[in-house]
């Protein structure tokens, strides 16, 4: 059908602007009718809010009618994939639909993914004792799919740098030669297809690195940054498992929590986040000086909005003497996948004339910026 459809459009429309646009524009049958009335269960929620109440009664959209696990099962079928997810997301985040959280079968029926993650992070503190066990298993599965796409890239950062003099006999993309393949097979070049016939492939080898470095991650745990905390803590169960790297981690806001004895459970890590609001960066950048033995193999990284709540003093001060101990340290603003930064500039602009490498920076991006230091 054309998008051009006049019936189309109106029906888009429909669906567009809920309930209230029925006596104008008619109502809907069909999955139409479904539809309607599964985004009305999430977004009749703005109405509520403005004091427009739903009518109740047999036949009506009124949400009780309707139960969460009931909601999902008809999201799902009804929606794309991309747009059920962005639902999904909507109705924990937005609309803090807790009743999705406190039953095992709707808690099977959700979508895991980060958005999930960072709602079960919030809700895990105040879940009955029976369904914590089912809260973690989800969390788990999540952190799982981050740590798999994240160790590749931390692992490819780090592998070494190559070296094309040396040939390795080990085939892979990688480490793949191609100036190397097309000298040694220019003998095969073949005159009717214009084609070179490559059997002799080449592969350079890499420099195995030594790393005796110290990363120290100091982590804004503040509710803004929990996308950041997420990635803080899948990228230090990695790292600490380098050889040759020490990892050291601590999140804060007023008080400091010392996660460095957890590194190796994400999960574990995630669920000690009490997510707050007021923030003390330099009582936490001051503590972490206690991990800096040898300055100039330390890589500090402060990931934060850097809206100080104190005095920035304290923090000008403790960056100050990192300086000029020679500490590597950089400053990041944002370690979501989407990399969106939010920061306070004057002070990242005062941390940068500090000596602090400030921006926004993805985790594969980190993960090499780290190798390149390091090397």
């Amino acid at each position: 059908m054309s998008t051009s459809d006049p019936n189309l459009a109106k029906r888009r429309w429909r669906l567009a602007l809920g309930r209230y646009a029925e006596r104008q524009m008619g109502g809907l049958s069909g999955a139409d009718a479904r539809a309607d009335r599964a985004m009305d269960f999430l977004y009749g929620r703005e109405y509520e809010k403005r004091g427009l109440h739903r009518p109740s009664g047999p036949g009506s959209l009124d949400p009780t009618q309707m139960k969460a696990l009931d909601w999902l099962g008809e999201a799902r079928k009804l929606f794309p994939q991309s747009v059920f997810e962005v639902m999904q997301d909507h109705a924990l985040d937005r609309y803090g639909l807790s009743d999705l959280l406190e039953d095992p079968k709707t808690l099977d029926s959700l979508e895991p993914n980060q958005e999930l993650l960072k709602a079960l992070l919030s809700f895990h503190g105040r879940a009955k004792p029976e369904i914590k066990d089912k809260l973690r298993q989800v969390a788990d599965a999540v952190i799982q799919d981050i740590l798999r796409r994240l160790k590749s890239d931390v692992q490819r950062a780090f592998s070494g740098r190559r070296n094309p003099y040396k040939r390795s006999h080990v085939a892979s993309a990688a480490n793949f030669d191609w100036r190397g393949t097309l000298r040694r097979n220019l003998k095969n070049f073949d005159p009717e297809t214009g084609r070179i016939i490559a059997d002799d492939l080449r592969f350079v080898s890499r420099e195995r690195r030594r790393l005796p470095w110290s990363v120290v991650l100091c982590v804004d745990q503040s509710g803004s940054m929990t996308d950041s905390i997420i990635h803080s803590a899948v990228m230090a169960a990695i790292l600490s498992g380098l050889p040759g790297v020490s990892v050291s981690m601590v999140l804060f806001d007023t008080s400091i929590l010392d996660v460095t004895d957890k590194l190796t459970d994400p999960l574990e890590t995630l669920l000690s986040v009490q997510l707050g609001g007021g923030t003390d960066i330099g009582r936490a950048v001051e503590y972490c000086e206690r991990f800096i033995e040898t300055p100039e193999r330390t890589v500090f990284v402060l990931i934060s909005d850097f809206a100080e709540g104190a005095s920035p003093r304290r923090l000008y001060q403790a960056i100050a003497r990192m300086n000029e101990a020679k500490v590597r340290m950089i400053g990041l603003s944002a370690l979501d996948d989407l990399g969106d930064p939010y920061l306070d500039k004057q002070i990242a602009e005062r941390l940068s004339g500090l000596g602090m490498k400030v921006g926004a920076m993805t985790p594969d991006r980190l993960a090499v910026w780290l190798a390149e230091v390091m090397r």
